[in-house]
């Protein structure tokens, strides 16, 4: 049965932690994480601080091959990093043990992940791959898929979740809109992109629960 888990590592345990040596203030979401070859790449969101400061940041560490300014909203940056696969770290097991990653936050006290398994023993692996590496996460959310949830509810996360709530109550979706992002995203307590990241993935999710029961049905 699908598995979704929670883990926290500190900051100094997970390799992008590595930021808040220089920049102990800012805020580092991981959007998503691309395996390739020799490689894996994640984009990350950096709130707090300046471009360049980031790009200096990060290139200390040994298993940066690479990194580059994406875009930018504000004082937000996207940016894509090339991250060696021979270094052992959170990362690096994602990629080895393909583990979906749906959501991850870090601070300079702790980072916040969430990763899905096919099962709990998907789950379990993990753990186990990362204990034999000695790196000290710590399982704070275990929660199984049951048939008596629906898909949409068991692939939201509660992020994912409260912000499209607040879109659809203050009229995000009508046309025209009747609420920005920015305004949302105040009443958040986060950044405008934060929000339209969490509805895209949200939406993404919502979509891949409905759209292969409509196809079943016809």
């Amino acid at each position: 049965m699908a598995t979704e888990a929670t883990f926290t590592v500190p900051s100094d345990q997970f390799p992008l932690g590595t930021v808040f040596n220089q920049l102990p203030d800012v805020t580092v979401t991981l959007e998503r994480l691309i395996p390739a070859q020799d490689v894996v790449i994640p984009y990350i969101w950096v709130r707090g601080t300046e471009v360049d400061d980031i790009e200096s940041a990060f290139t200390e560490h040994p298993s940066v091959k690479g990194i580059r300014l994406v875009d930018s909203v504000e004082d937000e940056y996207l940016l894509r990093v090339e991250w060696a696969l021979d270094y052992d770290d959170v990362l690096t097991i994602l990629a080895e043990t393909e583990i979906p990653l749906i959501e991850a936050t870090g601070t300079n006290q702790q980072w916040t992940f969430e990763i899905r398994g096919d099962d709990r023993n998907d789950v379990a692996d993990f753990q186990r791959r990362c204990r034999e590496l000695d790196i000290p996460i710590t399982l704070t959310k275990l929660h199984a898929l049951t048939p008596v949830e629906t898909g949409t509810e068991a692939t939201l996360t509660d992020t994912q979740q409260e912000a499209l709530v607040l879109a659809y109550e203050r009229g995000y979706f009508e046309s025209p809109r009747k609420v920005t992002l920015e305004a949302l995203g105040e009443e958040l307590g986060i950044s405008q992109q934060a929000v339209g990241s969490r509805l895209r993935g949200g939406i993404k999710h919502v979509l891949g629960g409905t759209l292969p029961a409509l196809t079943a049905r016809s």
